[in-house]
């Protein structure tokens, strides 16, 4: 079980989408689950994502700023 950073449910893994900071720094959006790095988990609904950037959830959960572009780029990936 996992919690999505946007709405905060427990969800199995299965559900929700991985996203990492890389050891190089950056964002991505890991669909395979394996990439190497720091990963928060959000749903694949857009309400989810939009929570989670208006909170800036992702920068609690790095520790560091998220680019705008960067969370642009795995919102059109979400799609």
């Amino acid at each position: 079980m996992r919690m999505c950073v946007g709405c905060g449910e427990m969800k199995p893994k299965s559900e929700l989408v991985r996203v990492v900071k890389t050891t190089e720094g950056e964002i991505k959006l890991d669909k395979t689950g394996k990439l190497n790095g720091r990963g928060a988990y959000i749903c694949r609904e857009e309400k989810c994502l939009l929570a989670a950037q208006k909170a800036k959830r992702f920068e609690k959960a790095f520790s560091s700023a998220v680019p705008e572009a960067e969370l642009e780029k795995i919102a059109e990936e979400l799609k």
